[in-house]
């Protein structure tokens, strides 16, 4: 949450000329309602539920492009295993938790998994041995410009596809 990843995926699929999904955006068109009103009124587990219906469907017409997941979408086990079996490749852009925080206060969306300074502290905390399984990881040390950070996940993909 707040580390740039749909900004960062959004650079990197119009330099690859691929196309993008944003999960977050695509549950928004399919539901009428933004991830943050879904899990405030229907609870995590019924988000998770449907995230995991909406990125199958992504994910088996075979889409060849970026996917921007939502923070908590990697953190189920059955979508770490979907993306598997897809082959995709999966990047964690690892973003000091204060960058992540500051871009949070300023953002105007709900966010009902981290209300508070403390929650989101938590919440990163949790999350961040998950991500660690990620294929790529991508540091974010110094706040870089998203610019900075999708060159270097370019490069990484591409790396990466030819080993």
């Amino acid at each position: 949450m707040g580390c740039g990843k749909t900004a960062v995926a959004k650079i990197v699929a119009a330099e690859l000329n691929r196309e993008i999904v944003d999960l977050d955006e695509r549950i928004t068109e399919r539901e009428g309602r933004t991830p943050g009103e879904i899990i405030s009124k229907d609870g995590e587990p019924a988000f998770r539920s449907l995230e995991t219906t909406v990125l199958n469907d992504v994910l088996r017409h075979a889409f060849a492009g970026i996917v921007a997941l939502g923070g908590g979408c990697w953190i189920e086990l059955r979508n770490r295993m979907l993306l598997g079996e897809h082959k995709a490749v999966t990047i964690w852009i690892d973003t000091p938790f204060e960058v992540c925080w500051r871009r949070i206060e300023l953002a105007e969306e709900i966010r009902p998994l981290a209300p508070t300074k403390a929650e989101a502290r938590a919440l990163f905390e949790r999350r961040r041995r998950i991500y660690k399984l990620a294929d790529i990881r991508i540091e974010n040390l110094n706040d870089e410009s998203l610019e900075a950070v999708a060159s270097r996940t370019k490069a990484a993909i591409e790396l990466f596809k030819t080993h």
